[in-house]
Parts: C-alpha cells; structure tokens; sequence
C-alpha cells in the first residue's frame, strides 16, 4: 500500500494530467479543494472540460446559487462560475478531461 498527504499536491488536485499526480492521466481530474471564507475567485470558466462537485464542507454560493454540504452541482463548459464562499469550504471535484490550462478569466469591461 502507498499513501500520500493530500498537502503534497497543488491546490489538493492529485489525479490528473500534471505533476505532482499519483495517477497521471489525460482523461480526468480529482482534487479535493480547501477554500477560506472570503476567498476571492474571479468570474471563469472553462472552454472544454466539465466539473462535477460535490460540498464536503462548508457553504458557498455559485453565481449566487446557494450550495449546501452534499449538494452535487455541475460547470459546464463556457458556464461563467461565480463562487462565494460563505464558510470554509472543502470540495471533491472531478474535471472531464484533464486539461490544466483550460481555465480563463472573464475580463472585467
């Protein structure tokens, strides 16, 4: 048996097309996401992949749709993503492929 410490990945994403990964594949992501109340994320989105997630912990707000804990919510592709976070917040998140550089800002006008 092998065992990691989720602190020795990047943001907590440990599955996926990038380095450091315990399985490092193309056609999916897995992370576990820790967020602080009043963390500020800009407005983005992805062009290809989806994210499914689900709140583990915590309450936030996604373009001002309250998430509770257990809530499963998914981003589609072109889908503008908003976050609020409410509360500390930790989220299991899966993105369908794997493609690190498919996030993009909206820019503010």
């Amino acid at each position: 048996m092998q065992t990691f410490r989720i602190e020795d990945f990047v943001r907590g994403w440990f599955i996926g097309n990038f380095e450091p990964s315990i399985l490092k594949t193309p056609d999916f992501e897995v992370g576990v996401l820790e967020h602080h109340k009043g963390e500020q994320w800009p407005a983005h989105y992805q062009k290809i992949a989806t994210e499914y997630n689900v709140l583990l912990s915590g309450s936030l707000s996604i373009n001002d749709q309250l998430i509770s804990v257990g809530d499963v919510f998914i981003i589609e592709p072109m889908e503008v993503a908003v976050p609020t976070f409410h509360e500390d917040c930790r989220v299991l998140c899966v993105k369908v492929p794997s493609l690190p550089n498919d996030k993009y800002e909206v820019e503010k006008e």
